[in-house]
């Protein structure tokens, strides 16, 4: 996840110039990036929904979650009496190099599942979660309840993950306390650092391992796979990690492919999170009672909350995952955190700040089975 690359922000080469305006018109178009992100973002319909089209749009509301690098690694299952939906894995979409213990993709599909009954909520649904063992997956059964709309329900289409600079303030006790609250459950424990020793001791192992995963070739190459360069290849793929969406612009894909080893450098992003990490309000560290997929997939569904809660606050919020997908890295920073034993499982970044432009999703269509 649930890790997010911030490509080169600062690099020379991402100064508008002819390299960035070869192949990018700016022109809007039916099917540009700006009008896919916006039908992708939308809104739903609350009523005059039932049967399939009703699955279909709990579904929708399901991917809108986040997910590592945008992978959507998620699969749909509708039961054709309306009582139930599965969620699966898609290993197809799976990233070994980052994740090969599939933590994320797990977490991941605790994202969705948040999603999802959420909106089943908001549709008189009550909506319950059972991780399957045997199945690897999510089964959320449907039983008839009152709608309710709730301010979670109703930050779905506005959350994301922000990466970008924060305003450096602090938050209010009682938005601490509100975060606090959505992002804890009883296997899931949430810890906010908001004082700077704590939150600068973090960011030393965030650079240990950013340094460490910019070093291996096999997480270099998948990283690249999943940057989407120019608005076209993102409309094209509709997954993936659309360069603007990190403040870079539209640029040609050979262009990139060209570029990005090159610049892609330790430094260039050490000091990018660090100017990240400072400007930031706080961190938030997650750990689940087990290592293990069923608490994981409540780790996600924790993480989800937390971001759905801090964007109805006008809270932005970012991973900083690299210390905990760096296995050398996990128990020294567990024993820094006072966890020794455990495994922190995601490290999130928030604050204030603007809103970035947003990724995008596969259809409905794409990820039902």
């Amino acid at each position: 996840m649930i890790t997010r690359r911030q490509f080169v922000a600062s690099s020379p080469w991402l100064v508008a110039g002819p390299l960035a305006l070869s192949g990018c018109s700016q022109e809007p178009s039916v099917d540009s990036y700006e009008a896919v992100a916006g039908r992708t973002w939308q809104q739903g319909a609350l009523t005059g929904l039932n049967g399939a089209a009703l699955g279909r749009e709990l579904v929708r509301c399901a991917t809108l979650a986040p997910s590592s690098h945008n992978t959507q690694c998620w699969k749909f299952a509708l039961d054709g009496s309306g009582r139930s939906i599965g969620i699966l894995p898609d290993l197809a979409r799976r990233c070994p190099a980052v994740d090969p213990d599939e933590h994320h993709l797990f977490v991941s599909l605790g994202c969705a599942t948040e999603n999802l009954i959420q909106a089943a909520h908001a549709h008189g649904l009550k909506g319950e979660a059972h991780f399957d063992a045997a199945g690897n997956a999510v089964r959320v059964m449907l039983e008839p309840t009152r709608a309710q709309a709730t301010p979670l329900f109703t930050a779905i289409p506005m959350r994301q993950c922000t990466r970008g600079d924060y305003d450096g303030k602090p938050l209010a006790s009682e938005e601490r306390a509100l975060l606090q609250r959505a992002g804890s459950s009883d296997t899931v424990r949430l810890l906010l650092l908001t004082e700077r020793p704590a939150m600068e001791q973090t960011l030393d192992y965030v650079i240990q391992g950013n340094t460490a995963q910019l070093a291996d070739a096999a997480f270099v190459k998948e990283l690249k796979a999943w940057i989407r360069f120019n608005g076209a290849d993102a409309v094209r793929m509709r997954d993936g990690l659309y360069s603007v969406t990190t403040g870079n612009p539209n640029i040609p894909s050979w262009i990139g492919d060209l570029a990005f080893r090159w610049l892609l450098t330790a430094k260039g992003e050490n000091d990018k999170c660090a100017r990240q990490v400072r400007s930031s309000a706080g961190i938030a560290v997650f750990v689940g009672q087990t290592a293990d997929k069923a608490h994981w997939v409540e780790v996600g569904r924790c993480y989800e909350r937390f971001a759905l809660q801090a964007t109805a606050l006008g809270i932005r919020n970012a991973f900083l995952n690299q210390p905990v997908e760096v296995a050398a890295l996990r128990p020294p920073f567990a024993d820094a955190l006072g966890l020794s034993g455990q495994r922190p499982d995601l490290v999130v970044r928030f604050g204030r700040g603007p809103a970035m432009p947003r990724s995008l999703r596969r259809p409905v269509d794409a990820v039902l089975v």
